[in-house]
């Protein structure tokens, strides 16, 4: 049975809907209203072979801090309901990305608790519109919602594009592993404590 949620989530600041099905084929349905988010979260997608759609308006003409979070508060919210009881998971998931000089290292335990380690020097403020900051708003979102843990490093770069890009598909790959079924472990929840 693939494990799939749709969440929806309005405040007076944003309106965003996010489907997804851990157990797709990357396919990606995207309109957030901030192109560069869309091209990032379409690395998610692709790269952790995640099926998602989804749809966000929010207050873009202040800028675009609140749709990004946002954004991101509903992808994890959407992932916690769709990852279920967490049996059998593998839990944990890592990744290294390179992309030309860039490389990146993301790391992701489905532990039933939100923390980041988040370290990117990006090398400039703005990737085209994009403020580099709202990077950090969009996975704290995500954690804190998920509630996993994360560790998110950028190794090496000198272009912003590629040190962001390289965490994005690093992140979907590390997502993707840590929330495959492990069939020796079916059944279980990978903790000592019998929860997660």
């Amino acid at each position: 049975m693939n494990r799939t949620a749709e969440i929806t989530r309005n405040t007076n600041e944003t309106q965003i809907r996010v489907a997804i099905n851990l157990d797709g084929t990357g396919q990606q349905k995207l309109n957030t209203g901030v192109p560069f988010l869309d091209h990032m979260l379409d690395q998610i997608a692709r790269h952790g072979l995640i099926d998602l759609d989804i749809e966000a308006s929010g207050d873009t003409h202040i800028d675009n801090h609140h749709t990004v979070e946002d954004v991101g508060i509903t992808l994890g919210m959407a992932v916690a309901q769709a990852i279920g009881d967490k049996k059998g998971i593998r839990r944990y998931g890592h990744a290294y990305v390179p992309l030309d000089e860039a490389l990146s290292r993301v790391v992701i335990d489905f532990s039933g608790r939100p923390g980041i380690e988040y370290h990117i020097p990006f090398t400039r403020a703005m990737i085209g519109g994009f403020d580099v900051d709202l990077t950090l708003e969009f996975f704290r979102g995500f954690v804190n919602h998920a509630l996993v843990s994360l560790h998110i490093d950028n190794l090496r770069g000198t272009n912003a594009h590629h040190q962001c890009e390289t965490v994005f598909k690093a992140f979907g790959r590390a997502l993707r592993m840590a929330s495959e079924r492990d069939e020796r472990a079916a059944g279980t929840i990978p903790s000592t404590k019998g929860s997660l």
